[in-house]
């Protein structure tokens, strides 16, 4: 799914305008139907009080309609005009005259924190004040308006977007924001739903499709891609019937230092599990034991050293090489990415450890070898490319390092986003059970094998850490999020596979379950 930025729908809105031959006005009585469908499906005619608080633009003009729409079906509404501005849009006024028509009392005007209604704890609030056009921060009294609506226990779902946050812009001031518990988004998903700094405000939300015009919307470059299983299942590359373990290549994993061999063991397993043929873990000495032991699909080469990497060294040539899980940040350690790294074809997943010695060792940073895959944690990631203002302004920074240096980055979060070039692709999988020790050394692990069958950097990138978010998806229904281990969701991998083409269960088979 694509993310469009603000003025990209705008444009959306007034081609489909032109091409359906409908008004303005048409096509927010669409918008408004919608919402109101949306509503009426889940309150069945319940007759809890709904407080529709509109603004005076067009994302009010959204809210006048499934206000009056409501009304009609004869649930208890009330709907306030939020008086911020002397300009009203057109649309506003003509759905302002509209629900007049059908209401015994007018919409209540409001122009200050005396007209603030008493609200209690199981109505439901729906916020039409601020929609995506929104260019100011809110303030006065409209500010505290947000901040007692925020207060209150009461459902809040939010119209296109929460009032008072930009679609593709930093924040101003974070105690002007509505805060919702669902917001209902026109067409698709807005950009600040996928950062930390701003998806708090949104919290769950809904797509509905209002049928913009679909050949502008498939010809236009979006501000992101969004990743879900639709996505997935076109990256996915069936296996061959004739293959054999070199069809899906020889995966090289330079991972472990005296008590990280755990990082070794994770992502060597977690590289067989995502369909690697072949397996190898280069290790220090005091690895090799329990690589055998842990892992005898694996084979191994030790380094000369005992408790760290001090130099690489293979006879054989990788498909793919993974490496830093665990590694240290040893002189000889260093030397040895250096000799790595120069003049290497080979794909490479870098992370933790060999992140953190490029980000020390500048020299590094100019033999990292293209299309590498970086994958940071966040203090990785600053130590890497710097501090940045807000998420807006690290997405742009990422960009640039990315650009510059012709590697895929992947930006590790709630919402894992991979950046290459000016690209972004934001994904959907994964759960706060996956914040545990171990689990990046699984999602390298992951990307490395997926290289070695010969997935693109970027593919494998996006493909995996869908993969790795499912995987743990899986991990986390079957024990809660707390319980979740790296281990766990390596070894759910194969499920994932599962999951990826599964039939969609019966509602009969759904409701059976616990």
């Amino acid at each position: 799914m694509k993310i469009f930025s603000a003025e990209q729908l705008y444009e959306a809105d007034k081609i489909t305008i032109e091409k359906q031959q409908i008004t303005s006005e048409d096509l927010m009585e669409r918008a408004g139907t919608q919402l109101f469908q949306w509503l009426h499906q889940r309150l069945n005619g319940a007759p809890v009080p709904i407080h529709i608080f509109c603004g005076i633009g067009d994302n009010g003009g959204d809210g006048l309609v499934v206000g009056r729409l409501l009304i009609e079906h004869g649930y208890n509404v009330v709907v306030y005009v939020v008086n911020c501005s002397d300009k009203r849009s057109k649309n506003f006024l003509l759905n302002y005259d509209k629900i007049k028509n059908v209401t015994k009392n007018w919409p209540i005007l409001m122009k200050g924190e005396n007209d603030f209604p008493k609200i209690n704890s199981e109505d439901i609030i729906v916020d039409a004040i601020f929609g995506i056009g929104l260019n100011r921060c809110p303030g006065g009294w409209v500010k505290k308006l947000i901040q007692y609506l925020n207060e209150s226990k009461a459902f809040k779902l939010a119209i296109d977007i929460p009032s008072g946050l930009y679609s593709n812009s930093p924040l101003e001031d974070y105690e002007a924001v509505l805060k919702a518990n669902h917001t209902l988004t026109f067409q698709a998903p807005k950009l600040a739903f996928f950062l930390p700094e701003t998806a708090g405000f949104v919290s769950n939300f809904d797509v509905l499709d209002i049928d913009l015009d679909l050949e502008f919307l498939y010809n236009t470059e979006p501000i992101a891609q969004l990743i879900s299983k639709p996505e997935a299942q076109r990256f996915y590359q069936t296996r061959e019937k004739f293959g054999h373990k070199g069809t899906y290549g020889h995966a090289l994993i330079v991972a472990g230092s005296y008590g990280k061999m755990g990082a070794a063991v994770l992502s060597t397993t977690a590289a067989f599990r995502i369909g690697a043929g072949m397996v190898t873990a280069f290790v220090p000495k005091c690895g090799y034991n329990i690589l055998q032991t842990a892992i005898p699909e694996a084979m191994v080469i030790t380094d000369t050293e005992e408790e760290f990497i001090s130099t690489v060294s293979f006879d054989f040539e990788p498909s793919a090489i993974g490496i830093g899980m665990g590694i240290g940040k040893n002189k000889a350690t260093v030397a040895a990415l250096k000799k790595l790294f120069k003049d290497s074809e080979i794909p490479f997943v870098i992370d933790a450890d060999a992140l953190n010695n490029i980000s020390e060792n500048k020299e590094l940073l100019k033999l990292l070898p293209k299309n590498s895959v970086l994958t940071p944690h966040p203090g990785e990631l600053k130590r890497l490319i710097g501090e940045w203002k807000n998420d807006y302004d690290k997405l742009e920074e990422v960009k640039k390092f990315s650009e510059k240096h012709e590697v895929v980055i992947v930006i590790k979060g709630a919402y894992t986003i991979t950046v290459y070039g000016d690209k972004l692709y934001i994904n959907t999988s994964g759960n706060p059970g996956m914040a545990t020790a171990g689990s990046g050394d699984a999602l390298s692990g992951v990307i490395t094998g997926l290289l070695s069958q010969g997935y693109d950097p970027l593919l494998a990138s996006v493909f995996g850490i869908y993969m790795h978010g499912c995987a743990g998806d899986i991990t986390a229904g079957q024990m809660g999020y707390e319980a979740v281990m790296a281990g766990d969701i390596i070894d759910n991998l194969g499920e994932a596979y599962l999951d990826l083409f599964a039939k969609p269960e019966t509602d009969n088979e759904a409701n059976g379950k616990n």
